[in-house]
């Protein structure tokens, strides 16, 4: 209730006497809105609940488009794997295929080693005939040195290929994974809040933005009344306010409305003299409002209508 009207009604309580009407207090019905908004902006892809609809709790209520997201988690999951596949190679070594070629090659240089073995024992007999030269004997001797020298790289590279990744590197490794899975998960949660859910059950009060429309972040999209979220709000005269306690039942009724109650919950600390409008019996025929609705077997009070508390 805005203060200009506020203060009128104060005016009119210090010309006619305020207080309650003989039948009671008037008042009216404030409602507590839960109000509905995205933790990041985006454009309305889909709003699936209207003003009036009845929502259950983690009802979908709206949706942005999310293709960004999207993307945004398909990245992060392709470097997740990525990782993985790092790390498993630091840890399990060279990959199968890689130590099959190192195998094969190793194979082959002990065989040429056992060929060069065989050639210059051979050249050697010669040379002690006379048939073979010097120069043949020191070329077999040197074709034995290659061979040996490549078969020793060989299995050298074997053992290193076959060894577990240092620590280090692995524990390098082991954080990028890490860091990878962490932005994979902020991912999925940016890619699911872009669809927004009721967090209790109720009765979509309000809807304020269409499909199509950009909400920024934090701006509210829908607003829903949750059950038992309406109370009464009324005046009390200061020489009737101790005959009323916390828990105590008051009857509640309006024009049209069967038989309710309320029961009290708090006192404000101190009095005051300028309380939001209170709609008098007589003021309530020349009242209008605006009503949308959409039945569905069941009817309640509506914020801000104007009511009277009995005692």
């Amino acid at each position: 209730m805005n203060d200009f009207l506020a203060g009128i009604f104060a005016a009119m309580l210090a010309l006619f006497g305020g207080g309650a009407e003989p039948a009671g207090y008037t008042g009216y019905v404030e409602a507590d809105f839960l109000y509905m908004a995205p933790d990041s902006g985006g454009r309305i892809a889909s709003l699936t609940v209207r003003e009036g609809d009845g929502v259950q709790e983690g009802q979908v209520l709206f949706t942005l488009e999310d293709d960004q997201q999207q993307a945004q988690l398909a990245a992060a999951q392709a470097r997740v794997e990525a990782a993985e596949a790092t790390l498993t190679n630091l840890v399990t070594g060279s990959r199968n295929a890689e130590l099959d070629v190192i195998r094969a090659s190793l194979a082959k240089a002990r065989a040429d080693l056992d060929l060069a073995r065989t050639t210059l024992e051979r050249t050697e007999k010669l040379h002690a005939a006379g048939t073979a030269s010097a120069a043949q004997l020191d070329q077999s001797r040197n074709g034995l040195a290659a061979a040996q020298a490549q078969a020793d790289q060989l299995a050298a590279q074997l053992a290193v290929a076959e060894l577990p990744a240092r620590s280090a590197e692995q524990t390098a490794a082991e954080a990028n994974l890490a860091a990878a899975q962490a932005d994979a998960r902020n991912a999925e949660i940016e890619l699911r809040h872009r669809v927004v859910t009721a967090p209790a059950g109720g009765m979509v009060g309000k809807v304020l933005y269409s499909a199509g429309e950009v909400a920024a972040a934090g701006a509210p999209v829908i607003a829903i009344l949750p059950a038992g979220a309406l109370e009464a709000r009324f005046f009390v005269p200061e020489t009737e306010r101790a005959g009323l306690t916390i828990g105590q039942v008051l009857d509640v009724s309006c024009d049209g409305c069967g038989a309710m109650t309320a029961r009290i919950t708090s006192f404000s600390s101190t009095p005051q003299t300028t309380p939001p409008v209170i709609y008098s019996r007589e003021e309530r025929s020349r009242l209008v409002y605006l009503v949308k609705a959409r039945l569905e077997g069941g009817t309640g009070l509506l914020p801000g209508q104007p009511i009277t508390v009995l005692p």
